[in-house]
């Protein structure tokens, strides 16, 4: 072959692989811009999204920033990463304004969230104190959607966005909880036990809530949402027959198999077990269910045998990442010239929301026969909006049930909820030192021997 005909065919070559090099830039409806790369390539060329990568360190790096810092002050982490993306947002500094591709990336953050949930389960610390975390956490559940319900309607409001807020208010923020109860050594005190049932039951109930967004958002009659519900119920059921038998015969010798395989290196069972996470979400949003249902459905299937607490090991890193990713990216939807504007009305939002939240979960466990201190400490520790609340607004608002300013407001009224929990949590013994003076509550001695009492007599219940 001669050397003009090597010469030709090598600039032929380069000509192609050139060919299509100008960038296009395209820009959608809601200004997201998108940039096509060598369109016209006829050979396979590595692909690099530069402006996805830089975007991705600024949000992690900000949102470690941010945790650092809110962490050292001794608040919940949650904040620091809400307000760390609030501030790169578009709302703010605006670092990053092309939003798509990074909540995209964060809808991960959602779905690990579920499945170390759905890991976490366990129907034995819920017999512990039974109904009054079962029915007393579903009645409060029911209660804050007939309330919000009812006044959206007295409102002008849309019913199914009053029912929304009602399911968002009911969900309390577990980790912060849990680790005050911890840290106080009182989570095997009665209201500890009562607290942390009622909030296994809600976390529970997390992903039944998430199979109802899609009704209530729903633009038909109520005769066409009875329908599209009974439907959706169908192929819950045939959803979770399929998982159930899947839990029984093929998920623990998957996961055998895998703890063999991978005796060597652990890289192998954590590959495995995102895989089966994520697989389980993609069915369950097929399905036309949500990918949040089958992510909890796949922690929940993996929490019924002895690789549980090892499965969660190895998901734990990567859930906090992309946990991180998915509150940083909800902080930029975050507008802080709103918050600002509005700042008296979200605190009144807060000061509302603590109100009712106390009186209501009082009130539901003083009628399953708890005496009125232990009722109002659990009140007290279920009066903040929960972390889970943020997954349930982001779904929301991807069906269009909530938008606008009520977005806005739900959103930074659980920033500021989850902001002002630890002073709250310090006031309780303020408040029971006042209910004892005022001859509301008996003395801390008499009232630490009624738990006691309570806590053997819930036992022989159980036993």
């Amino acid at each position: 072959m001669s050397n003009a005909t090597i010469s030709s065919k090598i600039q032929d070559m380069l000509n192609l692989e050139n060919d299509g090099s100008d960038d296009t830039t395209l820009i959608d409806n809601d200004h997201n811009r998108y940039v096509m790369s060598n369109k016209k390539s006829k050979y396979p060329v590595l692909q690099v999204d530069l402006r996805l990568i830089s975007d991705l360190v600024v949000v992690v790096v900000s949102a470690a920033i941010g945790g650092i810092i809110f962490s050292c002050l001794g608040q919940p982490v949650i904040v620091g990463y809400l307000l760390a993306g609030s501030l790169i947002g578009p709302g703010g500094l605006q670092f990053i304004s092309e939003m798509v591709q990074v909540e995209t990336f964060a809808q991960f953050g959602v779905v690990f969230l579920l499945f170390a949930l759905g890991l976490e389960f366990s129907l034995t610390k819920l017999k512990v104190v039974g109904p009054v975390a079962v029915f007393g956490g579903l009645l409060q559940i029911v209660i804050l959607m007939f309330l919000c319900g009812s006044t959206a309607m007295l409102c002008g409001a849309k019913l199914s966005e009053g029912i929304f807020v009602g399911c968002f208010l009911s969900m309390s923020s577990t980790a912060v909880v849990v680790k005050f109860l911890v840290e106080r050594n009182s989570n095997n005190l009665l209201h500890g036990q009562v607290t942390i049932g009622t909030l296994i039951f809600q976390d529970c109930a997390v992903g039944l809530l998430f199979a109802l967004l899609p009704v209530l958002g729903g633009n038909s009659g109520i005769l066409h949402g009875m329908f599209s519900m009974g439907k959706l119920l169908v192929t819950l059921s045939v959803y979770l027959a399929c998982a159930s038998l899947l839990t029984w015969s093929f998920v623990p010798r998957f996961l055998k198999l895998m703890i063999q395989i991978s005796s060597q290196t652990s890289e192998l069972y954590q590959l495995a077990a995102v895989a089966f996470c994520l697989l389980s979400a993609w069915c369950s949003d097929k399905l036309g269910l949500s990918l949040e249902l089958g992510s909890f459905a796949a922690g929940v299937m993996i929490s019924t045998t002895d690789f549980a607490q090892h499965t969660l090991d190895q998901v734990e890193p990567i859930r906090n990442l992309f946990a991180a990713l998915f509150l940083s990216s909800i902080g930029m939807l975050i507008n802080v010239h709103f918050l600002w504007t509005h700042v008296d009305i979200l605190l009144a939002s807060v000061i509302l929301v603590i109100v009712v939240k106390t009186t209501v979960a009082a009130a539901v466990t003083k009628t399953f026969g708890y005496n009125l201190r232990t009722s109002v400490v659990v009140g007290l520790l279920l009066a903040q909006i929960g972390e889970f609340a943020f997954v349930l607004l982001s779904r929301a608002s991807n069906l269009h049930l909530v938008e606008g300013r009520m977005y806005l407001l739900l959103l930074g009224t659980t920033a500021f909820s989850l902001v002002t929990t630890p002073v709250l949590f310090k006031l309780i013994p303020a408040v029971m030192h006042l209910g004892v003076l005022m001859h509301w509550f008996p003395s801390e001695s008499s009232g630490q021997t009624e738990e006691k009492i309570s806590v053997i007599e819930a036992h022989n219940r159980l036993l």
